[in-house]
């Protein structure tokens, strides 16, 4: 994506902006209009001043007061202007970045794991602060002073061919030389600029990788590892940034220089037209006021170029991910899932992960309204796969799901996840007040249903002898609860948004013997009602599932109840015998 493909973008994302927008971009033509005009005007004085001597002294007066009139008039416009491209350039600058920050928030929100398995958290946060940003700058400068810059380039430097051409043909020379050497510049250096970034984008996301499991780095002694990790991003860092700046130095050092050259040749060059004949003091002085005000303009604009130049990057990077498509897209004609009794259906079910073999191969089985389900069988059988599958966290590559008779890809991904309630072995609470957790499948629950919950959960006692109750802080991921009571929020969470479908993703895995049996209790005030499907390792723990599904190699091996899964001694049977064997040793 070009430089100019970004800016164009760029300016797109306004949206509803568009129209203050225009109104800005009228205002800058009128401040660079009136701009413009001063030193045109003041080369008029310089002509009327000269020649005083053959003027009454009436007449001079009279043409004074009406030049500095109109001067001081246009100057009083030039000042309003301004004023309203400033406020209103800063407002929609403001405005937008926010906007472009919430877009960029709930697009990834919204993406499936196949792409957060892949990005780091602390990439993506860089990625949004940085691409907003970027635009944010991109935006204010444009609209406050960059527009009128270009206006001024474009639109009246030409003009100055109408007033002297030869004057002018100096000054448009100039333009020429300067872009030329600034696009030269930016070819030079945008692949650099491109790869420091990249560089820069591993050094947030791997101090975000460290920070967050920072437990592991220092329980493994690696802080002097990952120091040196850190050392020898920076390094690459500089290498590829060090080479950028030191070009756009030498730009920067050229536009500096420039001014004086243009005065020295304005001077030179209207001193021989004068001579000549060919040009007057006014012209000569007007010319050298707009080949100072044009150095201001061509470093304005080197410093907007160059401010676009460095948020290239960002804003490539920004829009790369918000162009990412779902690997589990919605349907135009999608409908809400109405609630049912919640029965599920899998039919000839297929399904490999990218780049991976097959993980489910023809998994067939329906779920009655209420019924317990457990899937059980060694790591890697496909289990959670299927569970994933059913939140349509990934579709299948072959077969269907259905719920209550709808196919899964045919009614909302909000709808269908408002149907299914899940509480995994790891609780995975925000860092907000309990109340806060436990709102966050049912925002609008009330406080007597939330307490109603956390008693179903038996979560209500432990919760009223912390320092602030439903309104305590629970730390990063629950770091200030016990295992037990983090599970039991889960499980009052899932209670307060009652949803028919039920998943227990080894929920009860992590915890001693004695938490488990209290969190168990509140389990079955959880499965009350609802088809619940249970993944657990822990074989004990499905002995009351009204059907076991013992997968292997991806497909359904076995299927029944616990007994009768026993009598066939079969992949079920010895899996048992393999864990009483465990809990013998």
């Amino acid at each position: 994506m070009r430089l100019l493909t970004i800016y164009r973008r760029v300016l797109l994302t306004l949206g509803r902006d568009l129209r203050i927008a225009a109104l800005l971009g009228g205002a800058n033509l009128v401040v660079a209009m009136l701009q413009f005009l001063d030193p045109l005007l003041f080369g008029r004085v310089i002509d009327m001043l000269a020649a005083s001597d053959t003027l009454p002294a009436g007449q001079l007066w009279s043409q004074s007061v009406e030049l500095i009139g109109l001067w001081a008039a246009l100057g009083a416009v030039s000042i309003g202007a301004n004023i309203l491209v400033a406020l209103h350039a800063e407002r929609l600058a403001h405005r937008n970045r926010l906007q472009t920050m919430h877009r960029f928030f709930a697009h990834v929100l919204s993406l499936p794991p196949s792409f957060h398995g892949e990005a780091q958290s602390g990439r993506l946060m860089k990625v949004m602060l940085s691409g907003a940003d970027g635009m944010f700058g991109v935006w204010l400068t444009f609209f406050r002073e960059a527009l009128a810059i270009f206006v001024s380039l474009l639109v009246l430097l030409p003009l100055t061919i109408f007033i002297n051409w030869r004057l002018s043909m100096a000054l448009i020379v100039l333009v020429v030389l300067f872009c030329g050497v600034t696009f030269f510049v930016i070819s030079r250096t945008e692949a650099g600029q491109l790869r420091a970034q990249g560089f820069q984008g591993a050094l947030i996301g791997n101090a975000q990788d460290a920070l967050s499991n920072v437990v592991v780095v220092q329980s493994f002694s690696r802080l002097s590892a990952e120091m040196r990790l850190f050392d020898d991003i920076v390094k690459q860092v500089i290498s590829n940034q060090f080479p950028v700046l030191n070009w756009w130095a030498v730009v920067n050092v050229l536009t500096r220089g420039s001014s004086t050259i243009a005065v020295i040749t304005i001077v030179a060059i209207g001193t021989y037209l004068h001579a000549h004949h060919l040009a007057g003091v006014g012209e000569v002085v007007s010319f050298m006021g707009l080949a100072t005000m044009l150095i201001g303009r061509l470093d304005g604009a080197m410093g907007f170029a160059s401010r676009l130049f460095f948020e290239a990057p960002n804003i490539r990077e920004y829009f790369s991910v918000l162009d990412t498509t779902s690997t589990v897209p919605e349907r135009t004609d999608a409908v809400d899932l109405p609630r049912g009794p919640g029965e599920v259906t899998f039919d000839a079910v297929r399904f490999g992960y990218p780049r991976a073999p097959v993980v489910l191969n023809g998994v067939t089985f329906t779920a009655a309204p209420g019924s317990t389900v457990a899937l059980v069988g060694q790591t890697g059988a496909g289990k959670s796969t299927v569970m994933a599958l059913l939140q349509r966290l990934w579709d299948p590559d072959e077969g269907s799901i259905a719920i209550d008779g709808h196919d899964i890809r045919a009614i909302t991904i909000d709808s269908l996840r408002r149907s299914i309630g899940v509480v995994f072995q790891d609780a995975m609470l925000l860092n907000r007040t309990i109340r806060d957790n436990l709102l966050v499948g049912r925002p609008e629950a009330t406080e007597e249903d939330i307490e109603r919950a956390c008693r179903l959960a038996e979560a209500h006692d432990f919760i009223l002898r912390q320092p602030q109750g439903y309104d305590t802080m629970v730390g990063e991921r629950g770091a200030t609860l016990s295992g037990g009571q983090r599970q039991r929020l889960a499980i009052a969470r899932a209670l307060l948004k009652d949803p028919p479908i039920l998943i227990l993703d080894e929920a009860t895995s992590a915890l001693d013997a004695a938490t488990e049996a209290r969190v168990s209790r509140a389990l079955k005030a959880l499965m009350a009602g609802r088809t619940t499907f249970i993944i657990a390792h822990r074989l004990s723990t499905v002995r009351d599932a009204d059907e076991i599904l013992v997968f292997a190699h991806g497909q359904i091996a076995e299927r029944g109840s616990f007994d009768d899964l026993l009598a066939q001694k079969g992949i079920f049977a010895e899996l048992v015998a393999t864990q009483l064997d465990q809990v013998a040793a």
